[in-house]
């Protein structure tokens, strides 16, 4: 089990800049990103693309989490990503912030439950779940969700709980992984 070390003072500048540099990383992906939801959202699968496509947009928390392991990594990260989205003329506007946020807090939740002890696969998969859940949450209200079908939303949370677990669960592990083997953060 991989545990936090004992550095619960102030952040290094070191993990500042990394995370800063994961947040322009993640919201620059994330502004190309939203031309494959558009994409995705003009065929006959427009009822599937939000959530099919929402795993890429929950990347920046986990990495920030993994990499740093600070409790509030995963929330800042997936915040600043956001913003620097946001910046970049978003489409969606200041609601990309709100949107962030709840992507970063929901992700969070998962560390939170090990205590900020375990890092790896259980964190990791209890951040899909805690991420699925709140998101799927959040779009019954803002995204109008609350008027589908049943069917309509098992096979939604089904769609995101894939997407999620494969970008934000599966990637951001490989990821780890290889920024752990290049020695980067040693």
């Amino acid at each position: 089990m991989q545990t936090v070390k004992q550095n619960k003072g102030r952040w290094t500048l070191r993990q500042v800049i990394f995370l800063a540099i994961i947040a322009i990383f993640f919201g620059i992906i994330y502004e190309v990103w939203s031309f494959a939801y558009y994409a995705l959202a003009a065929t006959p699968l427009k009822a599937v693309a939000n959530d099919a496509t929402l795993g890429v947009w929950l990347m920046a928390g986990p990495v920030a989490g993994v990499l740093l392991k600070r409790a509030g990594a995963t929330t800042l990260g997936e915040l600043l990503a956001a913003t620097v989205e946001m910046l970049l003329f978003s489409s969606w506007g200041v609601s990309t912030l709100i949107s962030g946020f709840i992507q970063g807090f929901a992700s969070e939740l998962g560390f939170a439950f090990t205590g900020y002890k375990n890092w790896r696969r259980l964190g990791l998969t209890l951040s899909v779940i805690t991420s699925t859940i709140i998101t799927f949450a959040y779009d019954l209200f803002a995204s109008g969700y609350s008027q589908y079908s049943l069917s309509l939303l098992a096979t939604l949370l089904i769609v995101r709980f894939l997407s999620i677990a494969f970008f934000a669960g599966i990637l951001v592990y490989w990821i780890e992984l290889l920024v752990e083997k290049s020695g980067l953060l040693k």
